[in-house]
């Protein structure tokens, strides 16, 4: 099967062109994928007569990161002779999974994560936005950016609504965007105090961005302030990193109590990507049985993926580069190597979730 782009203008009515060898005999719903706008979409077909072109309308689709046929009907195979079968539809791309970083405890991670995640989800051909929510420019300055006052920042963005495409920077790697932070954001919380809408500000600047990217990652400062909280509410899921240590331990079932007051008030589709291990020392035993109680508490919800404590990976953000391109042998590189791997799995298992709902829905 074979496809010919009628148009390609987003939100307005293009058609599509797929070559069957012949009509279908029935009125089992057809399901295709299409790679060009990352969408699968379930088809019924309402007209259809001899030598003319097949007439389907959309019934429903899904997000989708497949350009093969899920399922067709029997009675429809590939030969010489072919049929053609248009799709005029209102055609939507996938949009990006949106993860923060987050844990109100500082020095656990937050950051090393963002960025190496960041980097690593680019680096496998996936269109990744990172964004610093954190008036420390931290994740900024560790992908390689100079301070620079003139440059636009989260700050603008937020308070001046200024336009993407000024804020927004290209990083050194490859498919990763970046929305850079300075110390001006440090007012930004002060001044969304008085804002409408004010949790809002940030889900509403990223609504005309997610279908450029595949993954946005925020990276959110150590404290539970409106920055964290604008994060949060723009967020599908949340990525909570935990040092394997006592204190750092504790202040997990605090983070959760929150997670859940915004799921239940500003976010109902919040979730838990995943808890992270990081600064993992396997020679201590308390790193092991802090590990040990997370996996037995959480489950599955705690990556297999760990983050050893690793001098390269604390040494890479004084050069401006993410450990990927700091050192690929490390530690600290196969390990967030590992976890971008994770959230890509996870990420297409609930696409194809959805995928089946819809099928078992029709």
């Amino acid at each position: 099967m074979t496809t010919k782009e009628g148009g390609s203008t987003w939100n307005k009515p293009v058609a599509l062109t797929f070559h069957v060898e012949q009509p279908t005999q029935t009125s089992e719903p057809i399901f295709a994928d299409c790679s060009m706008w990352n969408t699968a979409l379930q088809c019924q077909e309402v007209q259809s007569g001899a030598g003319t072109p097949l007439k389907f309308e959309r019934l429903n689709h899904v997000p989708c990161r497949t350009g093969r046929i899920s399922t067709v009907p029997r009675e429809t195979h590939l030969a010489s002779l072919f049929w053609l079968c248009y799709f005029p539809l209102v055609w939507g791309s996938a949009l990006a999974r949106v993860i923060a970083i987050a844990n109100q405890k500082g020095g656990v991670g937050k950051t090393t994560t963002a960025v190496n995640l960041a980097a690593c989800l680019a680096s496998s051909n996936q269109p990744t936005l990172l964004i610093d929510c954190d008036s420390q420019a931290n994740a900024t300055a560790a992908i390689g950016f100079q301070k620079d006052p003139s440059r636009h920042t989260t700050y603008h963005a937020l308070i001046l609504g200024e336009p993407f495409e000024r804020v927004v920077q290209k990083s050194q790697v490859q498919g990763l965007d970046v929305v850079p932070a300075d110390k001006n954001l440090a007012g930004a919380a002060v001044e969304l105090v008085s804002a409408e809408q004010r949790e809002y500000k940030l889900q509403a600047y990223l609504q005309s961005v997610r279908e450029k990217y595949s993954f946005i990652i925020l990276d959110c400062p150590p404290a539970l302030d409106l920055l964290t909280l604008n994060a949060l509410v723009s967020a599908d899921a949340v990525l909570v990193p935990i040092q394997c240590e006592y204190l750092a331990l504790e202040g997990v079932s605090e983070l959760l109590d929150t997670l859940m007051r915004i799921r239940r008030t500003l976010n109902p589709k919040l979730e838990i990507e995943g808890i992270l291990l990081t600064m993992y020392d396997e020679r201590t035993t308390l790193a092991k049985q802090v590990a040990t109680d997370l996996r037995s508490f959480f489950g599955t919800q705690v990556f297999q993926s760990v983050i050893a404590r690793n001098v390269r990976l604390a040494e890479a953000p004084s050069f401006g580069k993410p450990i990927i391109f700091y050192d690929i042998h490390s530690k600290g590189a196969e390990g967030y190597t590992q976890l971008a791997q994770e959230v890509i799995a996870n990420a297409e298992k609930r696409v194809g979730a959805g995928a089946r709902s819809a099928h078992s829905g029709a």
